[in-house]
């Protein structure tokens, strides 16, 4: 095995990123160290889109979190400074994609570091060995499509959190209420399941500049993909913006009808999941049945997109 071969530079961005998550409080300490696995597993893929796919999703998100933190910090009662994410709430905005990066590699890169060891442990069939070169990771005849549907199944997942992160971190500096999305009545900004128009077209945009992320990537490190530029152009940004905006609104319903919003009326501020209100405090249910959790919510909206771009695309 030579040194040439070894995920080096994966290793280095995955360290990079944790660590600066950790100093600028993105992540918590168990945020960091699993934002250390995840994106050094998914940066190992041989196809760079998907590590760099994650790399934007990162810093966008990251960035539109720390941008609307002030007014969230306002509207709602424990709210975490500049998106201090644990490593469940990492786990829930990557496991789809992650999943599916380690699928693709043992399926189609066996014999590379550090799929190599799990391709000798689990008894995986197979497909034909990657490379730049000699075939699109999108071309739907590679494994009766299964190369397509893993890559595309990222794709709904990244287009999704960023959507969704995009729509709540900026939809609620919006100078009108929101909407409930079962109800359509207003309610206070912060509400699960409250949308806006700004919210909704943050979320097509957030899908559409994974889309362009993952075509811009491919075609510069694959020259079959390149060739094909025209066909993967509009599948990507289209399928993105789809499931950016539809991730979006699944997350929205969930919210509104399987988590609860609980409102404090002494505070004027929505009290998030773990928030515990003082004895003599007033509070009031605004939506939802007390069954899931913010992050539930966000895994379980991002599994059901990446199954349905995986499918459909």
């Amino acid at each position: 095995m030579s040194w040439t071969t070894l995920p080096i530079f994966p290793f280095i961005f995955a360290t990079l990123l944790s660590v600066n998550g950790a100093k600028s409080r993105k992540l918590s300490p168990s945020g960091a160290a699993t934002a250390f696995v995840v994106g050094f597993l998914i940066m190992a893929a041989s196809v760079r889109a998907l590590g760099i796919s994650l790399v934007v999703f990162y810093f966008v998100g990251s960035r539109a979190t720390k941008y609307g933190k002030k007014r969230k910090a306002q509207l709602e009662a424990g709210f975490h400074d500049a998106g201090y994410r644990t490593g469940w709430q990492v786990l829930c905005n990557t496991f789809p994609a992650f999943v599916a990066s380690i699928v693709w590699s043992v399926r189609f890169t066996p014999d590379s570091v550090p799929w190599s060891f799990l391709a000798h442990a689990v008894n995986v069939p197979r497909g034909p060995i990657y490379t730049s070169d000699t075939w699109c990771p999108l071309s739907p005849t590679i494994s009766d499509g299964l190369s397509r549907a893993l890559i595309f199944a990222t794709l709904g997942q990244f287009a999704c959190c960023l959507g969704d992160t995009l729509a709540s971190e900026l939809g609620i500096l919006s100078s009108s209420l929101p909407i409930l999305i079962t109800t359509l009545k207003t309610v206070p900004p912060g509400t699960n399941g409250g949308i806006s128009v700004g919210g909704t077209l943050a979320s097509i945009i957030g899908g559409g500049v994974v889309g362009l992320t993952q075509f811009t990537s491919l075609a510069l490190e694959n020259r079959v993909c390149k060739a094909e530029w025209s066909n993967l152009l509009p599948s990507l940004i289209g399928w993105g913006m789809a499931a950016g905006v539809f991730g979006s609104l699944l997350d929205s319903l969930l919210g509104a009808t399987l988590q609860r919003t609980r409102y404090s009326i002494d505070k004027k501020r929505i009290l998030q999941d773990a928030s515990v209100p003082a004895n003599d405090e007033s509070v009031k249910v605004i939506s939802g049945l007390n069954l899931l959790t913010n992050n539930q919510v966000n895994l379980i909206s991002s599994m059901v997109t990446a199954l349905v771009v995986a499918r459909l695309a």
